[in-house]
């Protein structure tokens, strides 16, 4: 089953900067094969259910490597069964809706 998740990994216990976390979290991402889309408050990612928590994992285990004690994440998941859906689809959907006079 595909998945369209919204994920903020935040570490706890390292201080205010947390762009070397984000950064090691959206390699280890990429490394399992997902194309992630960083935004201001987290990052949006796709893929198959299976390959998608491996690779949060991952993340939550290479911060913990990198010394943060602690790690908060927030997940916010979609799956679709009837039709196959893309971020992109979703994205363009809403961006057609704009740009009709109609709305």
């Amino acid at each position: 089953m595909n998945v369209i998740a919204d994920i903020a990994v935040v570490p706890i216990g390292v201080g205010v900067s947390l762009s070397k976390y984000v950064a090691a979290c959206e390699r280890v991402l990429v490394e399992a094969g997902l194309q992630p889309q960083l935004h201001g408050n987290g990052t949006n990612v796709e893929g198959d259910w299976e390959i998608v928590f491996a690779a949060l994992k991952r993340c939550h285990e290479t911060v913990h490597e990198m010394g943060a004690p602690r790690i908060s994440t927030t997940i916010r998941l979609g799956t679709r069964i009837d039709k196959a859906q893309t971020l992109s689809d979703k994205i363009e959907s809403v961006e057609t809706k704009l740009t009709r006079e109609d709305n």
